[in-house]
């Protein structure tokens, strides 16, 4: 069976689920506990129209979930996928959770989700989609309840309509009811490199602790959009030498490694990366089983699973995507020495450089790009030495530990709250 097919075939929440209740295992959670964290707090779904170019309406839906609201108010994206689910936005709404509390700060995990191509769409239908999708849920978003940011096929463009159909509704400029916003309407420098970078920050210390020397390190991405991309320029940046890419059209491979820097030039020109000359084409699942040192995964979940675990070559994979392993393929990996850098201590720049956003927009002063690396490298170290902290002290993978620290967090939060009324 195909790598796609077996992803299509596992449910997220299942998975998600699954790997909460193995760290509640380990932590010895009150049954009440993990009955409140096992659930989100709040599942919207919508159903709402837009009017298309040639003048038709088509109705769309799209979901927003908030998973646990205890440390602070709902963050996650926004994406646009014609594969989203309903089961898909509740298990990445809990993720966040977790990844919030795993590197410390004060927000609770959100996510949401239109089912749609917006390739097929043009500019303005997008637009359209945009504003009356924010226009439903902004019965929960805001500044102090809920913050989107961008995900899979959305961008800072769509975080400024967001923004602005959110302000005139409420009648004053919101700019911290998202994050991900152009710097004019008060993003924060950083914020588009801000998951690469830190998946790099966790890279260089997973490197330092096992004696790896990056630069002679081969890494392969597999997922080449914005976060993969920014992530082999930077490791390609530490001399490490990238010899394999992908994005959904197929994947690239070179042993003697090549410039992702020109790979970019060549899909903005192409629209795939396939193609580029001195390489040769591989499939995505190919690219998973190659001779490699550091695996990125930065595409879709559930690509490594029970299926392909055990071809996994790379001493470090380092997962730039969300939920992009099943737990039977964590079993396998740890059992055969992979060093696996968990999603949610891995990705978590992004939301950690959100919060960054959060906060600038909130007090009305804004950051040098200096600053703020240096605050991620402060974070995302100090939270890969607590995650690997308690792998060895726990003797569990990285991912077990990781949710242990955060589901502790969580649980702690939520129990000193305790329940209303």
């Amino acid at each position: 069976m195909a790598t796609e097919t077996i992803a299509a075939s596992i449910n997220p929440w299942h998975v998600a689920q699954q790997q909460f209740d193995l760290a509640a295992t380990h932590l010895d959670l009150s049954p009440g506990l993990r009955k409140v964290l096992r659930e989100p707090k709040r599942e919207l779904t919508v159903h709402f129209p837009v009017k298309m170019d040639d003048g038709t309406v088509e109705v769309f839906t799209g979901y927003r979930v908030q998973h646990n609201l205890s440390r602070g108010p709902a963050k996650g994206g926004i994406r646009y996928h014609q594969d989203v689910s309903l089961d898909e936005v509740k298990a990445l709404a809990m993720w966040m959770t977790w990844k919030c509390a795993v590197v410390g700060i004060p927000f609770g995990g959100g996510k949401g989700g239109v089912i749609v191509d917006p390739k097929k769409l043009s500019l303005r239908e997008v637009e359209g989609l945009t504003r009356r999708f924010a226009t439903e849920i902004s019965i929960l978003i805001g500044p102090e309840r809920d913050i989107p940011a961008p995900d899979v096929n959305t961008n800072s463009q769509t975080m400024a309509w967001i923004m602005d159909t959110y302000s005139m509704h409420v009648g004053y400029t919101a700019p911290a009811v998202v994050t991900g916003k152009p710097i004019p309407l008060g993003g924060s420098e950083g914020r588009n490199e801000a998951t690469a970078q830190g998946a790099v920050y966790t890279i260089i210390d997973a490197a330092h602790h096992l004696g790896m020397d990056l630069t002679k390190c081969r890494v392969a991405v597999q997922g080449f959009g914005n976060a993969g991309a920014i992530a082999a320029q930077l490791m390609f940046a530490q001399g490490s030498k990238i010899i394999a890419v992908s994005d959904s059209t197929g994947a690239i491979h070179r042993p003697e490694g090549f410039d992702p820097n020109s790979v970019l030039v060549w899909k903005q020109k192409h629209h795939s990366v396939v193609g580029f000359p001195g390489t040769r084409e591989i499939s995505n699942a190919e690219l998973l089983e190659l001779d490699c040192d550091v695996l990125i995964p930065a595409a879709l979940e559930n690509q490594i699973t029970a299926a392909n675990a055990g071809k996994i070559q790379a001493r470090v994979i380092a997962e730039a995507a969300n939920g992009p392993t099943t737990p039977e393929a964590d079993e396998i990996l740890y059992k055969n020495g992979r060093f696996v850098i968990p999603d949610i201590l891995c990705n978590a720049g992004g939301v950690t450089v959100s919060y960054f956003e959060w906060v600038q927009d909130l007090d009305r002063d804004f950051w040098t790009i200096e600053h703020v690396n240096e605050k991620l490298h402060a974070v995302m170290t100090k939270a890969f030495a607590s995650t690997l902290d308690m792998s060895l002290k726990e003797r569990v993978n990285m991912r077990t530990a990781a949710y242990m620290l955060a589901v502790q967090r969580v649980a702690d939060a939520t129990s000193v709250r305790g329940l209303y009324p």
